[in-house]
Formats: structure tokens, C-alpha cells, sequence
């Protein structure tokens, strides 16, 4: 068995409810605010139970997790003015699947606009705060709780 990863511990947490910017419970996994909020909005996929990629699912539950995973994009282009949603699973820092899903708005800095998140400044983005992105992560579960029931 491979150690604990990181998604681990998140998911951990989420089913503990002691994850603050966790959002939602859905039929692969959970959604949670990104830590970093890099670009507003920004969520991820963490599937429960974790496994090690995305080719580690039977076709069915990888369906769901892909499904899960634009049901969380159309929730972002629905109540944010995001024009576009960028998706990326690469696991290699943390062995675990996960997705990561960043809303891209046309109102980006043009110098920032068509570049991928990894190039932007993680540093400088505002970590995820319930007083300030709490509002969106309602607007999120009440637009999943909507078109997933």
C-alpha cells in the first residue's frame, strides 16, 4: 500500500466535515475550493475512495468521476461570469487521482489570460476564506444540488 497522500488527508477531512473548503459530497467524490485561489472559482475533484489515477477506475466509476467532474465546470460557467473551464489531472506531486477545474474569464489580465495555471503566481492568489468565498461555494452546492438530484 502506498502512503497517505495529500488527497488523502483531504478526503479524510471532508468526510469528517473538518474541511473548510470543502463544498459538496458527489457520486465519485467530493468538491472542494481550491486552497490557493488562484483564479476565483477554482475547485477540485477528489474521488472517495482515492486511487492512484484515473486509469485505476472501473469505466463506470471513471464515467461518474469525468462526469462529476464537468457537472462541477457547467456549475462554474453558470454562476460565475467564466467563459471557459480549464480541467487538468496529473497526480505526479501527489500520487493520488484528483482534478483540478480553474474558470477562465475574458476580464484576465490579456499578459495571463492564455496562460496555464502553473505559470501564474500560486503565491500571491488569496487562500480560500469562507468570509470571502464562502458566497460562491453556496451558489456551487445550490447549482450541483439542482442538476445532479
Amino acid at each position: 500500500m502506498t502512503a497517505p497522500t495529500v488527497i488523502h488527508r483531504m478526503v479524510e477531512r471532508c468526510r469528517a466535515a473538518d474541511y473548510p473548503p470543502a463544498a459538496a459530497r458527489l457520486r465519485s467524490g467530493w468538491v472542494v475550493m481550491g486552497e490557493r485561489q488562484i483564479l476565483t472559482g477554482y475547485c477540485l475533484l477528489l474521488p472517495d475512495p482515492v486511487v492512484a489515477h484515473l486509469n485505476a477506475l472501473r469505466s463506470d466509476l471513471r464515467a461518474q468521476f469525468l462526469s462529476d467532474m464537468t457537472a462541477i465546470g457547467d456549475a462554474l460557467l453558470a454562476i460565475t461570469e467564466a467563459v471557459r473551464i480549464n480541467y487538468a489531472m496529473f497526480g505526479n506531486v501527489d500520487p493520488a487521482l484528483h482534478a483540478h477545474i480553474f474558470p477562465r474569464r475574458s476580464a484576465e489580465p490579456e499578459s495571463t489570460r492564455t496562460v496555464q495555471p502553473w505559470a501564474l503566481d500560486w503565491s500571491a492568489a488569496p487562500p480560500y476564506s469562507e468570509a470571502v468565498h464562502g458566497d460562491l461555494k453556496r451558489r456551487l452546492v445550490e447549482h450541483l444540488a439542482a442538476v445532479l438530484a
